[in-house]
């Protein structure tokens, strides 16, 4: 199981979101990769700056480049599953494995 980075780290923000469960999917993507991370939220004063905020994932810098490569890997894997499952919900059929 992967572990927090190192307090001393530095630390590169590799995803966003307003959605806490989007965020806690990419958190564990990159930790079952073996990439530690730290999800920070974002509050801002919603008196003052309403609807802002979110919750962001960093890495250390040093692992950065591969946290972006795992998550863009990820969202291209979803979006093909989903125009596949357009195709089948229009009357395609999936070919067997």
């Amino acid at each position: 199981m992967a572990t927090k980075p190192t307090p001393n780290a530095e630390l590169v923000e590799v995803f966003g979101s307003k959605e806490e469960s989007e965020v806690m999917v990419v958190s564990g993507l990159l930790e079952s990769a073996g990439i530690d991370c730290m999800v920070t939220a974002l509050d801002a004063p919603q008196d003052v700056l309403p609807g802002v905020g979110g919750v962001v994932v960093r890495v250390a810098a040093e692992r950065a480049d591969e946290a972006r490569r795992i998550i863009e890997e990820y969202r291209a894997s979803a979006e093909n599953d989903a125009s596949d499952d357009e195709l089948t919900a229009e009357g395609e059929t999936e070919e067997p494995a």
